[in-house]
């Protein structure tokens, strides 16, 4: 995603890198986006989470309610994409 990466990219992540605790996590990330976007990229981490251990998209669709076209976009990018989520992943067992 060549046309993200940029200074004002770089600062909006460098941010997010020094918040400490989750509740700094909840303030700013209340403040940065709207609570349908929030819910959004929560529900995308879930359905990362779910297809990683191994469950169905029907399984993954009854339990985060999730449709199965954001269930198949997450799982493209779980076994082709740049492996945000699965570091992501790795980092949270660890």
């Amino acid at each position: 995603m060549k046309e993200l990466r940029n200074q004002a990219t770089d600062r909006l992540f460098e941010t997010v890198l020094k918040l400490k605790t989750v509740e700094e996590c909840y303030d700013f990330f209340e403040d940065l986006c709207t609570i349908k976007e929030l819910q959004d990229l929560s529900q995308r981490m879930e359905v990362a989470t779910l297809l990683h251990e191994g469950q169905s998209f029907l399984q993954i669709s009854a339990k985060t309610g999730a449709s199965t076209a954001t269930i198949g976009r997450v799982n493209k990018c779980l076994n082709y994409g740049s492996g945000g989520y699965r570091r992501a992943l790795q980092n949270e067992n660890e």
